[in-house]
């Protein structure tokens, strides 16, 4: 399939570096913007802008029937989701596929394994990858979250597992914080991902980012 246009689900930065790269290579580009971005340079740059209304980002960039509504308007032929916000949702992924557009990005199935972080840590657990001192039981009961949070040592970081972009996490320093940023991160990771579970890990104070790029076109070609 020839792709004629892309739309990018992203903001920002992010959105303007992926709108020149399609404009490169001869490719129409669609951004998407809240009312609070309307005045962004990629919104003015790309060849056509959808408006998603308010700006929270839950009604705006996280929203998928909006995102689709706009890929439909346009007539785009594909989404490039960018990095955070629903690049890592396998649902939409496969909500994107199944529209009969083109998905710029991992597999489903794989978004969906690595997207959730309990599962993410067990597979690399599974491979002999270290990973940070963690718990990712199963389990909603404060008790046993508060043992495992001075089993592990304060402080500790809550993560919601179905969370991307910074979103869902709190440091907890204190067992007498953790009931009400469990809450804080279960509230939030429900309203952004519609999945509560949360897990714990160690915190690290000073840590050092790390990353190993890895490309692939879905041909059998890596770089």
């Amino acid at each position: 399939m020839q792709i004629t246009k892309i739309l990018v689900a992203n903001r920002g930065e992010i959105a303007r570096r992926i709108l020149r790269t399609v404009k490169r290579m001869g490719i129409g580009g669609v951004a998407v913007y809240s009312d609070a971005d309307r005045e962004l340079p990629y919104v003015k740059e790309a060849d056509e802008a959808v408006p998603l209304g308010e700006a929270p980002v839950a009604k705006s960039y996280l929203s998928l029937e909006k995102i689709l509504d706009a890929a439909r308007k346009t007539g785009a032929d594909a989404i490039h989701p960018g990095y955070g916000f629903l690049s890592e949702n396998a649902g939409f992924a496969r909500a994107v596929n199944g529209a009969g557009l083109v998905w710029i990005g991992p597999p489903p199935e794989v978004i969906r394994l690595m997207g959730d972080k309990v599962s993410a840590r067990r597979q690399m657990v599974e491979a002999g990858v270290p990973v940070v001192p963690g718990w990712d039981g199963e389990s909603s009961d404060l008790g046993e979250i508060l043992r495992q949070a001075h089993a592990l040592g304060y402080p500790v970081m809550l993560k919601a597992s179905a969370g991307g972009g910074g979103i869902g996490m709190q440091v907890v320093r204190r067992e007498e914080e953790l009931e009400e940023k469990l809450s804080l991160v279960r509230q939030k990771a429900q309203a952004y991902f519609g999945d509560g579970k949360v897990y714990l890990e160690k915190w690290i104070e000073k840590p050092r980012h790390v990353e190993v790029q890895i490309l692939a076109d879905g041909k059998g070609n890596v770089l």
